[in-house]
């Protein structure tokens, strides 16, 4: 970008700011009744659009597939808005009468969203409806391979909410795109809090801004196939999963590991959902393809199809291939196939123990998947149970599909696509993002207790200096007495018992 577009860019997104700063300050005064209204308007428009946007997405990023696009923007605008239309975020949200502690909601002002080119439009929307909720403003910077969905995403909102009665401006978004002025969105005055979902560079930038960030982590998601799971139940939902939007959620699985006892049926069901196992000749030509420098993902393989990918590494495929994969033992960063790999291609680890299943999944999470996701298919509990446990990721997924149960698409979890990896992966939370993370929430508490609090004691010091000063009055008494006495007489015993009274009694007043 020329050093004239970068500044016209960078003055775009100071004005989209400011009048957004502007339309908050209005925003923040508007009732809960006032607000559901206009979340609501905002997602039914939304979904309304969910394949219109779909396609558009996919148009411009080339990735992914329409339909699927428009399952998530459904689960980013209908799903979400079910998920937070019941939560009170104006005003006092909670009062406990008991204990006399009421909680008081207050927005955090201007929001800066960091879009993806993986999830251009649902994460805008979902973003969007969130803010909305939360009566904050929010300004975007879309991926510069995704502008054209992402703002006709966002248009759809604010048109929607606008027309519901929201200030103009509540939701901006930087047109002409800059890494410049995404930076400086995110260093912005007026901007309180970041919300980040995109490349590991742009989450770090984020952290490193100097403002509350809530950031997310690479999903490296290893599953594990026990011995208990039904095969063919399981092999049908990971490959659903694993081609879903070709692979583009960031909870989507990204290594297999299966006990060697149903190995074989595995493999078996695995060819019949349409996968092809790739020989030792291929897989040198793919490890290639996906990374042409050792622990870089090549992005021109993310979001397509297992053909098109086949295709770019020169191989050739049946055409209703939905899935690549290999056999793999190795685990690194220099191993193509162990990382995240964001396209339908798959390794294949063999476990020949329950705890050596549990200490690959273990490595592969360690080489770039801590915090975010695992997802595990067993009819034991305790098993689950103890991954749970064990796993360093906030999220364990059981007999689902990862990618969309991790969203809240087959789970009861928070619907969101904004995925917390918690202290594992860098992150503040390991919750799903969602309305309740974006709000100030204030306590009032009133006194229940009755507490009496004793004088303070005299130091040391203190006391050494009160005696001295207390010495040297006791001192000038006996003088002025002493020298009242005529030295030629006899002194009377009646005499020195009143001088002794009279000293104590002074004394005992200065103590």
């Amino acid at each position: 970008m020329s050093i004239e577009k970068n500044q016209q860019s960078l003055e775009k997104m100071r004005m989209v700011v400011q009048k957004a700063k502007e339309a908050q300050l209005i925003y923040q005064s508007f009732s809960q009744e006032a607000v559901d209204a206009i979340v609501k308007s905002a997602a039914d428009a939304a979904f309304a659009k969910a394949l219109e946007l779909g396609v558009m997405a996919v148009e411009e990023t080339g990735m992914g597939v329409a339909e699927h696009k428009k399952i998530k923007n459904e689960v980013g605008s209908k799903a979400v808005y079910e998920s937070i239309k019941d939560e009170k975020t104006v005003g006092i949200i909670k009062e406990d009468r008991v204990n006399k502690v009421v909680e008081v909601a207050d927005p955090f002002g201007v929001i800066a969203g960091i879009i993806p080119t993986t999830n251009p439009t649902s994460t805008a929307i979902f973003k969007a409806l969130i803010s909305l909720k939360t009566r904050n403003a929010l300004v975007v910077s879309p991926h510069r391979r995704a502008v054209n969905c992402t703002i006709a995403a966002l248009r759809i909102c604010l048109e929607a909410a606008v027309k519901a009665g929201a200030p103009e401006g509540i939701i901006g978004w930087i047109e002409k795109t800059s890494l410049a002025a995404t930076e400086e969105l995110m260093m912005h005055r007026d901007v309180q809090l970041i919300l980040a979902t995109g490349g590991g560079g742009l989450v770090r930038a984020a952290y490193s801004s100097g403002k509350p960030a809530y950031g997310v982590g690479p999903g490296n998601v290893p599953v594990y196939i026990h011995r208990s799971a039904k095969v063919a139940k399981t092999v049908k939902m990971i490959v659903d999963s694993k081609t879903f939007d070709n692979g583009t959620i960031c909870a989507t699985e990204q290594a297999i590991v299966v006990d060697r006892n149903i190995k074989e049926m595995t493999i078996r069901e695995l060819k019949n959902n349409g996968a092809y196992f790739l020989n030792e000749e291929e897989k040198r030509k793919m490890e290639k393809l996906i990374s042409p420098t050792p622990g870089k993902l090549n992005p021109e393989i993310v979001g397509q199809s297992a053909v098109k990918i086949a295709s770019l590494a020169g191989i050739s495929v049946p055409r209703d291939t939905r899935l690549l994969i290999v056999e793999e033992t190795k685990i690194g960063k220099d191993i193509p196939f162990s990382i995240e790999k964001l396209s339908p291609i798959f390794p294949l680890y063999t476990a020949n123990s329950y705890e050596e299943a549990k200490d690959l999944c273990l490595r592969i999470l360690n080489l770039g998947g801590r915090g975010h996701s695992l997802s595990l298919h067993t009819n034991e509990d305790n098993v689950a149970k103890e991954f749970a446990q064990t796993m360093p990721v906030s999220r364990i997924l059981v007999n689902t599909l990862s990618s969309i149960g991790a969203v809240g698409g087959t789970t009861a979890l928070m619907p969101s696509l904004t995925l917390g990896c918690g202290s594992y992966g860098g992150n503040i939370t390991s919750d799903n993002i969602t309305a309740r993370h974006l709000l100030n929430v204030k306590k009032m508490a009133y006194g229940i207790k009755e507490i009496s609090i004793p004088k303070q004691s005299l130091s040391s010091n203190q006391t050494l200096n009160s005696q001295n000063e207390n010495g040297q009055q006791i001192d000038e008494i006996v003088k002025s007495v002493v020298e009242k006495i005529d030295p030629k007489q006899e002194i009377d015993p009646k005499i020195i018992a009143e001088l002794v009274s009279e000293v104590i009694k002074k004394y005992q007043m200065n103590v």
